[in-house]
């Protein structure tokens, strides 16, 4: 596969623009979660979502090749003045896979050197 920007896409062929991501852990269930944060979609400006297909998962294409990751919640969350302006979009994904996981890191490493991106510990809770 040739080298090529990390992307992450809802819809095929539509890049996005990762604002934060996070890693947590269901302390009842023990499942990893992902929580990826988008600050707009371009797959929701101008009426793009209408012409392309949504295939139900997010796709995330590095060199290695393709992820299909179904989300177990989508949530846009709105503000401004009216309440109708969008704030942002998290987008859950429970990974039950240590395999997964990993594949996931690597595309990350790769998405956040390529995007300007840097990893940080949590803040300790008090």
């Amino acid at each position: 596969m040739t080298a090529s920007a990390p992307s992450i896409e809802f819809f095929e062929g539509i890049s996005e623009e990762l604002s934060d991501v996070s890693l947590r852990r269901d302390r009842s269930t023990g499942a990893r979660i992902i929580l990826m944060v988008f600050k707009s979609l371009k797959a929701i400006e101008r009426f793009n979502s209408y012409t392309k297909r949504f295939a139900k998962a997010i796709r995330l294409v590095d060199e290695e090749g393709t992820i299909l990751m179904e989300p177990s919640s989508v949530q846009f969350i709105f503000g401004g003045p009216e309440g109708d302006d969008l704030d942002r979009v998290e987008c859950r994904v429970e990974v039950n896979q240590d395999e997964h996981l990993q594949r996931f890191m690597r595309f990350m490493d790769r998405y956040a050197a390529a995007n300007g991106m840097e990893y940080r510990d949590a803040p300790p809770k008090s």
